[in-house]
């Protein structure tokens, strides 16, 4: 069994995974965040800040089901760890705080794993903290995460350190509970409630745990259990809950091989690891075997591999060299071009829908040592294979590396990584927000070979471009025989076009656009592919020009937690930012702003924010969309250079400037 614990942070949720590795009998001693000696916050930069940064693995047994646990970020600007975990998880435990309650990031979580039909099983911790809430806290789980749940346990004691969690029972001894339970297993269950309806008296305990089992692997149900990780109080029932409601995998290793790389590190030797989740089938060492993955146009490739070494997790954080079975999580050495998302085996299920919305800032890093950019690039490329999303650009023409973030603190876990691992000490500018680009209008340019005098490139080249559907990316499609070019030509002229629109007229990646392939020629034997993909960006470029260009700012969706007294100047500010409250309501003592923000002004409300709340708000943005940019342009191209200008590109092509 694969799980994963989730949480806003700060709820408790590495100090649950420490409590469970000890009840389990891993570890004879529980590990502090704040002493920074757990099992899974293993790098010094976890130790020192007390946040998870990398999802981590561990492992133990309970009886007979051996259960690999992935501890993941709660920090939202760590957010792409968590959506690599959630692709190779059998079921989630949600921690919630009892003090704090649900919160922004809680949210956020609960609805992308109901969008997944994930099973989940909650954990309210901290029962034994003052301020501790119990039947409130229920209620609001019901009204802000799903109505869906049953309480399998309850509190005495609550908000004192003698507080305790009782498990409920089916049966006559807890009436009130076997009417409850039934209520909500009849709610999602046709057969059940059949036969409730003709015999209540007739079902046993079996019939209610087995229908509760199924209910909740099916996601249709969500089971709450109570307790406070850090004095292990509620975590047998917890446990007990985890392996009889979550789905466990058979282990037949029969099938054909299939496996999700979720994690990328590096070996000691600077050597790629791969993090394998095992579907069906089995991997062991010396293997070969096939590694699937998308090219740049959406296409399914296989590339040849072969497995060195294959370690899966035994007990703890502890590996062992064996053969990997059907649901085990492995490590795998040898497989050297490996990326995150590949699969192993079979090509199936390839790159399915982000959960979350990718970065929509990104900085300029420079190294503070003279001469260092190239370590910096490569130390970077690095840092990409275990996080793609930071996305990671080279413009050779400006001099300067930029990389895509979800925050600031991001940033300076990036800059404190490269200083550690790489010895590498860097400067970053400014955060901006990334813009898009899209097409107002239709445009054409054609650039023919001219036979009777020399001619920079033996191609000719028409495009037309145009406005796109929303949402649909870059589509490109021919108005030409297919047949009137060699398909080398056709392949180059394509990805030419895709590799040209990562940079508009304002230097933004240019979106929802359909660029037509309306002339083509070529002169044998003298054109090759290279003038064909040379030529194109001169000809797309030129007719982007006609067409014109709009520059698109993203606009995030926010959820704010502000003290009730605090909201009004909340939204005071929240205006003067450009933001655009559309809901507020009132939790106790706690207000609930909801609304739309610009990217480009969260930074200065999170900052406006700690005197606005007397240090108590708290925000959550996430991406939403896209608007016209207000004002003039944003760009990231240099004010001194025109990228359409003819002879400066032969000339660049031509390798003479």
């Amino acid at each position: 069994m694969n799980i994963g614990i989730l949480a806003h942070v700060d709820a408790g949720k590495t100090s649950l995974t420490e409590r469970l590795l000890y009840t389990a009998g891993v570890i004879d001693r529980i590990g502090s965040v704040d002493r920074g000696d757990t099992q899974t916050d293993s790098h010094e930069l976890e130790r020192q800040r007390g946040i998870t940064i990398r999802s981590a693995v561990v492992s133990f047994t309970v009886g007979d089901v051996k259960v690999n646990l992935i501890d993941t970020p709660g920090h939202p600007d760590f957010i792409s760890e968590v959506e690599r975990a959630l692709s190779v998880l059998d079921g989630v435990v949600l921690v919630v705080s009892a003090v704090e309650g649900v919160q922004a990031q809680t949210r956020l979580l609960m609805r992308t794993l109901v969008k997944m039909r994930m099973p989940v099983i909650l954990f309210v911790n901290k029962i034994d903290r003052m301020g501790a809430r119990c039947d409130d806290l229920l209620e609001s789980i019901r009204t802000e995460l799903t109505p869906a749940i049953v309480p399998m346990t309850r509190v005495d004691g609550l908000g004192t350190p003698q507080a305790h969690a009782i498990a409920r029972t089916i049966g006559p001894e807890d009436p009130d509970f076997t009417a409850e339970l039934a209520d909500v297993l009849a709610e999602h269950g046709d057969e059940f409630l059949a036969r409730y309806l003709d015999d209540e008296a007739a079902l046993t305990e079996r019939d209610y745990t087995d229908e509760l089992a199924r209910q909740t692997r099916q996601a249709q149900l969500y089971p709450v259990f109570f307790g406070s990780a850090v004095a292990g109080v509620g975590i047998t029932d917890l446990v007990d809950g985890i392996t009889r409601l979550f789905p466990v995998n058979d282990g037949h290793s029969d099938d054909t091989l299939s496996g999700t790389v979720f994690k990328i590190e590096r070996g000691w030797a600077g050597e790629k690891v791969a993090f394998v989740r095992l579907r069906t089938g089995a991997l062991g060492p010396r293997s070969k075997v096939s590694v699937f993955r998308r090219d740049q146009h959406g296409g399914v490739v296989e590339l040849p591999g072969r497995t060195t070494v294959v370690e899966v997790f035994d007990q703890g954080s502890a590996v062992v060299e064996a053969q990997a079975r059907a649901g085990d999580i492995a490590k795998v050495w040898g497989l050297k071009g490996i990326r995150i998302g590949d699969r192993l085996g079979t090509g199936d299920g390839l790159d399915g829908e982000h959960l979350f919305a990718p970065p929509s800032l990104e900085t300029v890093i420079r190294p503070a040592r003279s001469g260092a950019m190239p370590e910096l690039y490569d130390a970077l490329l690095q840092l990409a294979d275990q996080d793609p999303f930071i996305n990671v650009r080279k413009d050779d023409e400006k001099q300067e590396i930029s990389v895509s973030l979800y925050g600031e603190v991001q940033k300076e876990v990036i800059a404190a990584t490269l200083a550690d691992d790489y010895k590498l000490d860097v400067v970053f500018e400014g955060t901006r927000i990334i813009c898009v680009e899209r097409p107002v209008g239709v445009g054409e340019w054609v650039e023919e070979i001219d036979y009777r005098s020399r001619t920079f490139f033996w191609a000719t080249v028409g495009l037309r471009v145009e406005p796109g559907a929303p949402g649909s990316g870059v589509v490109f499609r021919r108005s030409v025989e297919l047949g009137s070019l060699p398909h080398a030509f056709h392949k180059a002229i394509e990805e030419a076009v895709r590799a040209t629109l990562q940079q508009g007229l304002n230097g933004w990646e240019v979106l929802d656009i359909l660029v037509t392939l309306t002339h083509s020629g070529f002169a044998s034997p003298v054109s090759a592919a290279g003038d064909f993909r040379k030529l194109t960006p001169l000809v797309l470029m030129n007719a982007l020009k006609q067409a014109g260009t709009q520059v698109f700012e993203p606009v995030n969706r926010f959820e704010l937690e502000v003290p009730a007294e605090n909201a009004s100047a909340a939204l005071l500010n929240l205006v003067e930012c450009g933001a655009t409250p559309e809901s507020t309501r009132g939790q106790g003592s706690t207000c609930l702003v909801e609304g739309t923000i610009p990217a480009r002004t969260v930074q200065e409300f999170e900052q406006r924010l700690p005197g606005l709340s007397q240090g108590e708000g708290a925000l959550l943005t996430r991406f939403h969309s896209y608007r016209p940019a207000t004002g003039p342009a944003p760009s990231r191209r240099r004010t001194d250079t025109n990228p359409l200008d003819r002879k400066e590109y032969m000339l660049r092509a031509f390798g003479r400037i």
